[in-house]
């Protein structure tokens, strides 16, 4: 890595070709490894829209065999099969729920991509029935669980990735090299945001459950309810039972590319403002907010506006790390350096399909994998400190080192509405 005081275009296209270089004989060696693995045989645990995205990318490599799917809505498992034996010519089979999933003996590793409130209860499962685990996020649906996952995957030595593929693309991986080797000088602020015209969920009453979905399954530990359209499926983020909002979906991906790039634990100190300003519907996360994260000589912003298109720097979502020789702005379309000393860019990377090439090598490997369980529960820790500074209209003060919250007497009062992000 180039010192900064020396860092030119020169330095930065050599240590691109030199990346390259790695990253190609890392693909052969790979390969070749593969060839020398047994198949690793996969169960898929929720197959909504990103589990049948998941489910693709996996029965696209030739050293996977996805053995067993299921999902509480048997029209999900029905479409993934058929879609799965089109792709390969192998009729994976549907069990009715995860505890028979996890006690397959043909099922060596799981695919989790359930909705917020079943991920930690999944993951800790199938650790404990030894299986490894790509692990889409949230990781748990409040700090506590997140730690839990942790925790067990540590006991069991159990690999587990979570969903951050941004640490596997390559161009992400040059970007953060270029803020750490100090080409845009000394960072002070870090800049996340999702600008997104999302479309309203509207108003639902209460109606029958669909046939074909096990719907007391579904809500597992959250809050019983009738069932309601539009808090199920794609809806779910939306509601605080089952999801973290829009901080859980875009907010970790790319508040993580904050951390990665700026080597940080956790805030100690959060404030956060916006509300439900838009839409009129049945949601209950906000639809726009704006979080400050206080680091040592250092913030980091994130802003979400779920009703707008016009983005921050030129992109609807990305990160903007502010230096004193220049700015990086990188997304997954690729990065760029502006007012630097030097021209400094990168085009986008493959990262779905490196980061799945990356867990099913650290499974045969026994090795961390890129976005391992302790990198994803502390981003994802970082969101749901983010909600509970907004949930309880309180700054929120945050010991990194013990990874609990320093009480004041304005959080005392509100303290119980927001007490699920901390707690078990």
């Amino acid at each position: 890595m180039a010192r900064a005081l020396d860092y030119t275009r020169r330095d930065f296209l050599g240590c691109s070709a030199r990346n390259a270089a790695g990253v190609a004989a890392g693909v052969m060696g790979l390969g070749m490894a593969a060839g020398e693995w047994p198949p690793l045989r996969i169960g898929l645990i929720g197959l909504g829209q990103q589990g049948q995205e998941l489910a693709q990318l996996f029965a696209a490599r030739s050293d996977i065999r996805i053995t067993a799917l299921c999902d509480v809505d048997v029209r999900h498992a029905a479409a993934a099969q058929h879609s799965l034996n089109e792709q390969t010519g192998r009729r994976p089979i549907i069990v009715p729920n995860h505890v028979a999933l996890l006690s397959r003996e043909d099922v060596d590793a799981v695919v989790i991509a359930t909705p917020g409130h079943w991920q930690a209860p999944l993951a800790i499962a199938a650790c404990e029935a030894g299986k490894d685990i790509y692990l889409e996020q949230p990781v748990g649906l409040t700090i506590a669980e997140g730690l839990a996952v942790e925790q067990t995957a540590m006991q069991t030595r159990c690999i587990v990735q979570t969903g951050l593929p941004q640490r596997s693309g390559s161009h992400f991986r040059s970007a953060v090299q270029t803020v750490q080797s100090g080409a845009i000088g000394q960072v002070h602020l870090a800049r996340a945001w999702s600008v997104h015209k999302r479309r309203s969920i509207g108003s639902c009453a209460q109606s029958a459950v669909p046939a074909g979905v096990d719907y007391a399954h579904w809500l597992g530990s959250a809050t019983p309810r009738p069932f309601q359209a539009n808090r199920f499926h794609q809806h779910w983020p939306w509601f605080w039972d089952y999801g973290a909002g829009e901080l859980g979906l875009w907010g970790v991906q790319l508040l993580d590319v904050c951390r990665w790039g700026l080597n940080l634990e956790l805030p100690t100190r959060v404030v956060a403002s916006g509300g439900l300003q838009h839409f009129r519907d049945d949601r209950e996360t906000p639809d726009t907010l704006n979080v400050q994260f206080e680091f040592e000589n250092l913030n980091v912003i994130w802003e979400h506006r779920q009703w707008s298109t016009r983005g921050i720097e030129g992109r609807s979502t990305g990160v903007a790390f502010y230096g004193s020789e220049g700015t990086l702005v990188v997304d997954r379309s690729g990065w760029k350096v502006y007012d630097g000393r030097e021209s400094l860019h990168a085009d986008a990377s493959d990262i779905r399909s490196a980061h799945v090439a990356d867990f099913i090598a650290a499974v045969h490997e026994r090795r961390a994998p890129s976005a391992d369980i302790s990198i994803g529960q502390r981003s994802m820790a970082m969101c749901h400190l983010g909600n509970l500074a907004w949930r309880s209209g309180s700054e929120i003060h945050f010991d990194p080192q013990t990874g609990t919250r320093l009480m004041t007497d304005s959080m005392t009062a509100s303290r119980d509405s927001a007490a699920q992000f901390t707690e078990g």
